[in-house]
């Protein structure tokens, strides 16, 4: 197999990992996952195996970066007017979470997948947007092949309901 320059791999790949990573992330951190995943990607090229499917390892690497996202933005502090009483931990989620919905412009696409469950959302993305087969989807996520159809099934006809919803 012949050995690619890296930049066609970007030029190759790059539209297919940033629909994975607006899927999953949501358009206001796409496009550091993107750009860190193929950082990534530069540095470990030259030891990747020359039979190895170039799509689905940079959608591994795609999906290290949004789990890195994730918690950085979990450990990020939320600007408030006043400090509040302390209360559980699922206060303190329910107000970054508002926090961060403000400082969006919602995105129609981002607001319907942010509504499905992050196996659901995933399983969507990786097969349907990255053109994995459910088999890489399964190592990706963890758990069966069948598994992963289910989910994204699921996923696919909740958001199919909610299109439903909205043109009414």
């Amino acid at each position: 197999m012949e050995v690619k320059p890296f930049e066609a791999i970007v030029r190759e790949h790059g539209p297919a990992v940033l629909r994975i990573c607006r899927a999953v992330l949501g358009p206001q951190d796409a496009e550091d996952a993107w750009s860190e995943t193929f950082l990534a990607a530069l540095r470990a090229y030259p030891g990747l195996d020359p039979g190895a499917n170039i799509q689905a390892w940079l959608v591994t690497i795609a999906k290290h970066k949004a789990i890195d996202l994730h918690r950085a933005a979990s450990r990020r502090p939320v600007p408030v007017a006043e400090l509040p009483a302390p209360e559980g931990n699922a206060g303190a989620r329910a107000r970054r979470d508002s926090a961060a919905a403000d400082r969006t412009d919602e995105d129609p696409l981002w607001a319907a997948l942010k509504t499905l469950p992050r196996r659901q959302r995933e399983a969507l993305a990786y097969h349907h947007l990255g053109g994995l087969p459910y088999a890489e989807v399964a190592v990706l996520l963890g758990g069966s092949e069948a598994a992963c159809r289910r989910s994204a099934a699921d996923g696919m006809k909740k958001l199919r309901a909610l299109n439903l919803e909205d043109s009414r």
